[in-house]
């Protein structure tokens, strides 16, 4: 049985290329829309998508909140984020809000498939760009089932150190906001890699995502 697909991108001539390689890729492209807001419109309860291809920048309705309807209305229904950009504040924010995977519009079709596959069957895909790591960490936060815990266990300087390294600042930049010395600003973060079970900055950020430390 196919698997069914849906695409939301608001450039037609692209949108249009792209489902004729999806069909030949094996899935039935239910219908393709402009914006996340003619989605949501042209979406039918009686016959939902598996996965949803979706570009981030749109207009009426982008990519980011497109993510976070489905998942707060239809959380059955898998997302696979297609971008220009591998930013990786993008990124975070797009797997945050329910995305299962992100690739880049110009992926190799044999990749496209890969990834497609891997998030209507396990509901996430690992690529080059964006490692397992990551999307396992967004992942542990949402199942954890006590963050309170771990963010009580925090320091107001802990906290401090967080809020920063969510921003674009380098840690040489942190150690000098907090009027600290470099050694010292290496000595939080290694702390909180052994303490949050995390080993990267970008899963510092998530874990300060996840649990309202920063907004993004």
């Amino acid at each position: 049985m196919e698997r069914k697909a849906v695409l939301v991108d608001d450039h037609a001539l692209l949108r249009n290329g792209l489902a004729g390689l999806v069909r030949e890729l094996g899935y039935e492209v239910l219908f393709e829309a402009d914006n996340g807001k003619e989605f949501t419109e042209k979406l039918n309860k009686d016959n939902l998508p598996d996965i949803v291809l979706m570009d981030i920048n749109m207009p009426q309705m982008d990519g980011y909140d497109t993510a976070a309807w489905i998942k707060r209305n239809h959380p059955e229904i898998r997302i696979l984020a297609l971008s220009m950009y591998d930013d990786e504040n993008a990124i975070i924010r797009m797997l945050k809000n329910g995305a299962g995977g992100y690739i880049l519009k110009d992926t190799e079709p044999a990749e496209l498939k890969k990834a497609m596959d891997a998030v209507c069957s396990k509901g996430f895909y690992y690529s080059e760009m964006v490692t397992g790591r990551l999307i396992h960490s967004i992942h542990s936060m949402q199942e954890e089932n006590s963050p309170a815990k771990a963010v009580a266990g925090l320091n107001e300087r802990e906290l401090e150190f967080l809020k920063l390294a969510a921003t674009e600042l380098t840690y040489k930049e942190i150690a000098e906001q907090m009027h600290l010395s470099p050694r010292t600003i290496d000595g939080y973060r290694d702390d909180l890699f052994e303490k949050l079970n995390i080993r990267s900055r970008v899963g510092l950020v998530l874990f300060a995502i996840k649990n309202g430390i920063v907004r993004l």
